[in-house]
């Protein structure tokens, strides 16, 4: 039987000692600024540090992972989202990502089944056609000896890909009805300001339509979409057309970007280590049958796979900054966390600790190998943990397998450098600059 640290001490015992961190107050927010504060301030003071924000806030750092599992699993209810979504709230609304309470447990409970598993399976074909569409852009860069960025690529594969999983058919036939895809500024815009959240509201009157022609019609086309819309809670009550919309918004933009980010370092990374690369295209090649579909079956026995795409959120988590609030008084370890107390998380600074994960900042799929990989106390968590983890893990880690599966043994993208990118430390961690790399068709 395991025991939890924090289980034995009383909030009353605790609640007037607070760790240790700097005696002035110290500015947070979700930028470069905040990850050299964070990380000093582990440095000097350990993996629970207490501090004063401006406001005179009191806020606590967080890099110790049980600590980090007691707040996001055990007693994740003395917690609600915290300071920095509220630009996450201007964009998408008051979805799944931003909603707090009764509000965000309605939500999940009619939109978790939307991600079962064989629902998610049924989607697979559309995962197959867009890679297809990449294998031919690649082909034609390849013979006139072009680079491809693939920063563009990826994000482009990935915000197909999440709409017509969402719209299907009406993907083709409304949303590009006019030749362009309304939502391409997603990919090519990496900034979530203003000017990104008037364009989304624009987009909702589009949606709206779509939304009323379905129930018009009472279109029965599989996509996420339907699925939404035919969720019910326990009171036998659908979405509301906004709610419907802040789901849906939540669900493009979450969806795309996470994929997006993450394979996007992966054909980085792959490019400087052609050892990694050669065991993935041997996984990969076993796995493909003849007509070259790879299936669930298959996608689920690719194991190395798996870990390099573990390895790679390891080093690059796609949300860097994770926030909460405390609702009411809770403790950890010796120390109290008063109520409305700020807590930081940070899946960056905890997966390059070297004390958790030696030579932190070498890639190495080999770290996910064996127990590693099923053990529920790792330190690590790239899409959260607990209730309010991600409902899309798995559909991310399917489309990027498929992609990873059917592209490597047809592929080689070669390094034209050897910079290491810079990071873009917003809501999302991206690359500062888009990444270039050849593309060279396999056997040629």
């Amino acid at each position: 039987m395991s025991l939890n640290p924090f289980e034995f001490m009383s909030v009353s015992e605790t609640a007037n000692t607070r760790p240790p961190g700097p005696d002035t107050a110290v500015p947070l927010g979700i930028d470069p600024q905040t990850l050299e504060t964070l990380t000093a301030l582990q440095r000097e003071y350990g993996d629970i540090v207490g501090l004063e924000k401006p406001s005179g806030r009191t806020a606590y750092f967080i890099n110790d992972p049980a600590a980090v599992r007691h707040i996001l699993v055990r007693r994740h209810t003395r917690y609600e989202k915290g300071p920095g979504f509220e630009r996450v709230k201007m964009l998408l609304g008051n979805g799944l990502i931003v909603s707090n309470g009764d509000v965000w447990r309605r939500s999940r409970t009619m939109i978790q089944p939307a991600f079962k598993v064989q629902n998610v399976h049924r989607l697979m074909q559309v995962m197959v056609d867009c890679s297809e569409k990449r294998a031919a852009a690649w082909s034609h860069a390849a013979e006139r000896g072009e680079l491809i960025n693939i920063t563009q690529e990826t994000s482009d594969f990935a915000l197909e890909l999440i709409l017509v999983s969402i719209f299907g058919a009406d993907y083709e036939n409304k949303l590009l009805a006019d030749g362009d895809n309304p939502f391409d500024f997603l990919s090519k815009d990496s900034t979530r300001d203003l000017s990104v959240v008037m364009k989304v509201r624009k987009l909702r009157e589009q949606l709206l339509d779509i939304i009323a022609a379905r129930r018009e019609h009472d279109d029965d086309e599989f996509d996420f979409l339907n699925m939404y819309m035919q969720a019910r809670d326990k009171q036998g009550n659908p979405f509301s057309d906004k709610e419907l919309l802040d789901e849906l918004m939540t669900l493009i933009v979450a969806g795309f970007e996470t994929s997006a980010n993450t394979l996007n370092w992966v054909w980085y990374l792959l490019a400087h280590n052609p050892s990694v690369e050669q065991r993935l295209i041997g996984e990969a090649l076993q796995q493909l049958p003849d007509d070259d579909r790879l299936n669930a079956e298959h996608t689920s026995a690719m194991v190395y796979t798996q870990q390099v795409l573990e390895e790679t959120l390891r080093l690059y988590p796609p949300v860097w900054l994770f926030t909460r609030r405390a609702i009411e008084a809770d403790e950890l370890e010796v120390f109290g966390v008063p109520a409305g107390a700020d807590i930081y998380l940070s899946p960056y600074i905890l997966h390059r600790t070297e004390k958790y994960w030696p030579q932190p900042d070498r890639f190495d799929p080999d770290r996910f190998a064996g127990d590693t990989a099923t053990r529920k106390d790792r330190p690590y968590f790239p899409f959260s943990l607990g209730p309010r983890r991600c409902l899309g893990e798995y559909f991310s880690f399917l489309e990027m397998k498929l992609h990873l599966g059917m592209l490597l043994p047809r592929f080689q993208l070669q390094a034209v450098d050897s910079n290491v990118p810079a990071l873009e430390l917003g809501i999302n961690l991206r690359a500062k600059t888009d990444i270039m790399l050849k593309p060279v068709v396999r056997g040629h």
